[in-house]
């Protein structure tokens, strides 16, 4: 074949040239296509072409019900990140209830043992306070399993750290657990050889004054004005107070581990606020300042806030000696000044 022949051809496979049936002579003769027909026939050829890949688009998945391949991947990725959070729900479920003994064995036990407060259940499981944290999770279309999971996340952090907060608090006190047993009022607040008698339990009883049925927070020993009164338990002297009315002249004592005492109606008051007292320390006198109706010692103990039996923790059985003996201890321990010298508070 010869060049010119072969140029005729490419030009022909091209669409420049085309074949024309002349009816005269009935034979196909070589006609020159024009760049306009060509264009035209290019345009039509791509609408047909987008038609019929609309037509099978849509065959496939409206007739068929099949999906496109780039749905399915994206199908499947998604099942597999919801099969991934549901097993994160179920370890924060195991975790949320391991979380749960511990905290009920800190309110319960720990806490407990040592006197402080239980934790704040409010505290414990709150949220995040302020603006929506989550607002870009919306925003970004997540889905409410995974809104769920991170809120479930960042709550038990906060929980878990609170939790931490508690035991460093019951980790500080137990390095004193050796002193809680001379810290908890056990012994009488007056010297066992001396002038006094129990004049009114703890309870409910007529109030002497008023005359009605009331609550007494405490049990007074009625005795003389001016006899000695010592500290039940080691501990700081957290309230120093004179009043005309009520408790009157009363000194309460802060001893730790949920405990505290208050002596009131006192004559004289030997102990300032702060002051570090031991067990037997001398703080004060009897007297009968406040609501008396006669001098007498009002004595209280208070666990946790709350006014409980001083019968419960008052060891009637010390003998004279041994509370003169504990008495001259405590006072070289502290090396405490004699009551003359000491401020006075006196109604």
């Amino acid at each position: 074949m010869s060049d010119g022949n072969c140029l005729l051809n490419l030009q022909i496979m091209a669409g420049k040239f085309g074949y024309k049936l002349n009816p005269e002579t009935l034979l196909y003769e070589i006609e020159k296509v024009s760049a306009k027909s060509r264009i035209w026939h290019g345009l039509f050829f791509l609408l047909w072409s987008l038609v019929l890949a609309a037509a099978v688009w849509w065959f496939y998945v409206a007739v068929l019900g099949m999906e496109l391949p780039k749905t399915l991947l994206l199908r499947k990725q998604n099942a597999d990140w919801t099969s991934r959070l549901e097993q994160m729900n179920k370890r924060l479920d195991a975790l949320e209830a391991s979380l749960a003994g511990v905290e009920g064995r800190d309110d319960g036990v720990y806490r407990n043992i040592f006197g402080l407060n239980q934790v704040d259940p409010e505290r414990r499981h709150s949220g995040f306070g302020g603006v929506n944290r989550y607002a870009y999770l919306e925003e970004e279309g997540a889905s409410p399993l995974l809104r769920k999971t991170v809120l479930r996340v960042d709550r038990l952090t906060k929980a878990a750290y609170v939790q931490s907060l508690s035991f460093d608090d019951v980790g500080a006190i137990s390095k004193r657990a050796g002193d809680m047993a001379s810290c908890i009022p056990v012994i009488i607040p007056l010297n066992p050889g001396s002038r006094y008698r129990l004049s009114s339990p703890f309870g409910y009883r007529s109030d002497p004054i008023f005359g009605y049925t009331l609550f007494h927070s405490g049990m007074d020993f009625a005795t003389d004005i001016g006899n000695k009164i010592y500290s039940t338990g080691d501990g700081v002297v957290e309230l120093v107070n004179n009043e005309i009315r009520g408790y009157g002249n009363q000194v309460i004592i802060n001893h730790g581990f949920g405990y505290k005492t208050r002596y009131a109606h006192m004559k004289t008051i030997f102990v300032g606020e702060g002051q570090k007292v031991k067990r037997g320390t001398l703080i004060g006198e009897a007297g009968r300042s406040g609501k008396a109706t006669g001098p007498h010692l009002h004595y209280e103990v208070l666990y946790r806030g709350s006014a409980i039996n001083p019968v419960n923790y008052v060891d009637f059985e010390m003998d004279t000696k041994e509370y003169e003996t504990m008495v001259k201890n405590a006072a070289e321990a502290s090396g405490e000044i004699p009551p003359s010298k000491l401020p006075k508070k006196n109604r």
